[in-house]
């Protein structure tokens, strides 16, 4: 176990819920769906390794998975039995990576667009190339030192050609520093050991969201997951991309109160 606690938000009481956020981001994108589920349960929002007000990764070993679901080992340790797991983007396929090392700890999963490229990119490596040129631009800016070049061919990937012009400066300088993590999130996402047999031993119902005007990178991941997962089911909104649980949160923490709801009675 991780000797470093996590920094994490908590509202409410009843069976936890623990929520993962995606790249660029931190715990902060979760309040809304906080507000939303504190009546009824107890909500915690991390922040992953180098995210938000968590330390940085410690180790020159190159990070994966299993070392962000290790480092909430002290948050699951105080987490009711079962627990439930929200993420979006990496911070799905931290969820994933979570229910397949503790299956037994959770009763559900809310997914939007889990980034587990691992998956896809053994069977049909051209699903994900989207992703992979992305990570190559932004290190390649790295390498220049351009690290606000790097984080807006990231940002542009994910959110569409000049989202990052239009981002607020007073948000971009932390979304710049999370940025030169490219290379890890790359190795972490792209190297994860799981197997497509690995996955259909998870039994807990998985819900697995996706937006209409998402990539095809992280599409193809949630259509493999619905193939997969014994007990998934799918919801696609409309309109909405990759980034909507914080751009648009409203539909989609409405939907993960509707399935936790659902699966927690």
């Amino acid at each position: 176990m991780s000797s470093v606690l996590p920094f994490s938000r908590e509202a409410g009481r009843g069976p936890t819920v623990l929520c993962l956020h995606s790249n660029a981001s931190h715990s902060g994108q979760w309040r809304g769906l906080m507000d939303r589920l504190a009546d009824r349960f107890r909500v915690v929002a991390v922040d992953s390794w180098g995210a938000g007000r968590t330390a940085d990764w410690p180790s020159d070993r190159t990070i994966q998975l299993a070392d962000e679901v290790d480092l909430l080992e002290p948050l699951l340790q105080q987490a009711s039995d079962p627990a439930y797991l929200v993420g979006h983007s990496y911070g799905g396929a931290v969820a994933l990576k979570a229910a397949l090392l503790h299956p037994h700890r959770f009763g559900g999963l809310a997914l939007y667009e889990p980034t587990l490229f691992a998956l896809v990119d053994r069977i049909a490596p051209h699903e994900v190339d989207g992703i992979r040129h992305a990570v190559a631009a932004g290190s390649a800016l790295l390498d220049r030192g351009d690290a606000d070049g790097a984080a807006g061919a990231f940002i542009d990937f994910w959110m569409g050609p000049g989202s990052w012009a239009a981002t607020p400066a007073d948000r971009k300088p932390a979304v710049v520093q999370s940025g030169t993590n490219l290379r890890r999130w790359r190795h972490a996402l792209f190297t994860e050991p799981a197997t497509l047999a690995d996955l259909r031993k998870l039994a807990m119902p998985v819900l697995v969201m996706t937006g209409s005007r998402s990539q095809r990178s992280s599409l193809s991941v949630a259509e493999l997951l619905l193939r997969t997962l014994p007990n998934a089911r799918g919801v696609e909104f409309t309109s909405l991309g990759h980034m909507a649980p914080v751009t648009d949160p409203d539909p989609i923490n409405a939907e993960i109160a509707r399935f936790l709801d659902e699966v927690a009675r």
